[in-house]
């Protein structure tokens, strides 16, 4: 083990490998007792060599971890709309077989590890069911903060210290529908230079794997309403079902609950009126929650033209499956704003077939478009000259409290992308940075601040948001909103604005 999760990568980006910190039990109890007999001879040829036709896992113990992850996959909260059903993999039993007889405390072997998700658990002493070590991985979810695992960071590699979330984020990971997995036990196995006497050591492989960085787990929304179509619109236990025609039912219509409705101008005060006491009881009362948010949901069929009219053309989120139903995409590079966002995405390689976030630039006219074949997409082309646009992944940063939108994406024409922004914890405490307004914000507010005042995200916690620049109010409102009180602002000789929204 030599890299911490934000070392490592897969294609298309950084992940936290729920690979790269383990899950690692140890009971406090120093009685030996006998250890899974059910897995193990008497003799100790046993030890060197194992009997060919035996399983890596009994039946038993297979359907107690396959039905606990089902059960907790279904139970996630917020709740999941795309959160497939596991199934039992012979294949990843295999593999998961092979590296539990290495004995070896580390992810693995290399080169599978960009092909599988892991999770890896091991105890000695007295005896315990498999589905131990798997309650305590989705248990690290005390220490995850939906969409992403940012601020689950131990410090690695000797041993993994502070909070660990990527095996819980890995269970959960709403595409990965297939595991395997096995136990074996090890005489003398190096456990972070502690050797321990027959450890029972648990691998579980999953397929596809999880844990890409800077991309939530699953979606949030009503269960099963966003399936890949390959399902059929069946649903069981609020997960993504299909066996053989059984259990379906009409998939559920996608609810477009994010749109961005322009806003009025709040109404000017008098510059001598002044701000409304609020009593010690109404400061109390005074939590505000927003869950707007400036990223539209698409359908894979989705034409930018029929989603530009009257809102920003920003940020949009695909859904999983658009590979079956991209859409028409007309261009290379750049595309006709009658093609579909998200075929376009995939068709620049921007996401896959698991859906994400991807950005849109408008590019204007463009005198002709030229077809091509990437990713899994024929494009078409065209002779003629259209208005045009791109597609761009969407960064993910992380700012300090004291971060203003003046410094860090500050207001351009025409409007631009800022990064997807990552406030850390405590923010109301660590710093007396100002905050300017009322759902408009003076872009020399702290943004992380900001975001507090406005019911984006929780002081505790932190978390990740969005951030829109915009160009400059006549007056800026201050109020009393989650212990932030907001100053007020009028007629400002320079400056922009800006808006906050949540990720969800």
């Amino acid at each position: 083990m030599n890299c911490v999760p934000q070392d490592c990568l897969r294609a298309f980006g950084m992940l936290c490998f729920a690979q790269m910190v383990m899950s690692m039990v140890i009971p406090n109890s120093t009685h030996l007792e006998a250890i899974l007999d059910k897995y193990t001879d008497k003799d100790d040829e046993w030890w060197t060599s194992k009997h060919r036709g035996k399983r890596a896992i009994t039946d038993g113990d297979m359907h107690l971890i396959l039905d606990l992850h089902n059960k907790l996959r279904g139970q996630v909260y917020p709740q999941a709309s795309n959160m497939e059903y596991m199934v039992w993999d012979a294949e990843l039993e295999r593999s998961s077989e092979h590296w539990a007889h290495s004995c070896l405390w580390e992810h693995g072997p290399q080169h599978m590890l960009t092909q599988i998700g892991q999770n890896l658990g091991a105890h000695w002493g007295r005896d315990r069911p498999p589905t131990f070590h798997v309650q305590a991985w989705y248990d690290e979810v005390r220490d995850y903060s939906y969409p992403y695992p940012q601020e689950c960071n131990p410090h690695c590699p000797f041993r993994c210290s502070g909070p660990v979330c990527t095996h819980y984020t890995q269970m959960v990971w709403a595409t990965s529908s297939r595991i395997g997995c096995a136990i074996n036990v090890c005489y003398n196995m190096n456990v972070w230079g502690m050797i321990w006497t027959k450890a029972v050591y648990l691998v579980c492989n999953y397929s596809p794997p999880g844990n890409w960085w800077g991309h939530a787990p699953y979606k949030h929304g009503r269960p099963c309403s966003a399936c890949p179509p390959s399902y059929g619109g069946g649903c069981k236990d609020n997960l993504c079902y299909a066996e053989n025609g059984v259990e379906r039912r009409p998939a559920p219509e996608l609810e477009e609950t994010n749109y961005i409705e322009p806003e009025p101008q709040p109404e000017p005060r008098s510059r001598t009126q002044p701000l409304t006491a609020l009593s010690s009881d109404n400061v109390e009362r005074n939590e505000v929650v927003s869950t707007v948010q400036m990223c539209q949901q698409m359908d894979c069929e989705t034409k930018l033209r029929d989603r530009c009219k009257g809102t920003t053309c920003n940020r949009y989120e695909c859904p999983p499956g658009c590979l079956s139903s991209p859409g028409k995409v007309i261009g290379s590079g750049y595309y006709d704003m009658q093609s579909s966002v998200c075929g376009a995405g995939l068709h620049a390689g921007i996401i896959d077939n698991d859906g994400g976030w991807l950005d849109i630039t408008r590019q204007g006219r463009k005198p002709h478009f030229s077809k091509s074949y990437k990713n899994g997409i024929q494009s078409l082309g065209m002779n003629r000259s259209a208005n045009a646009f791109k597609v761009f992944s969407v960064p993910v940063k992380a700012v300090t409290c004291e971060t203003t939108v003046a410094q860090f994406c500050p207001f351009k024409t025409p409007v631009r992308h800022c990064p997807r922004l990552y406030c850390p914890r405590n923010c109301l405490h660590e710093t007396r940075a100002r905050v300017i307004g009322t759902q408009y914000y003076f872009d020399k507010s702290s943004i992380c601040r900001a975001a507090i005042h406005a019911g984006v995200i929780q002081n505790h916690s932190g978390g990740y948001l969005d951030v829109q620049p915009v160009d400059k109010r006549r007056e800026y409102t201050g109020s009393h909103q989650n212990t932030i009180s907001s100053e007020s602002l009028q007629n400002p000789s320079g400056g922009k604005a800006f808006r906050v929204f949540a990720v969800i």
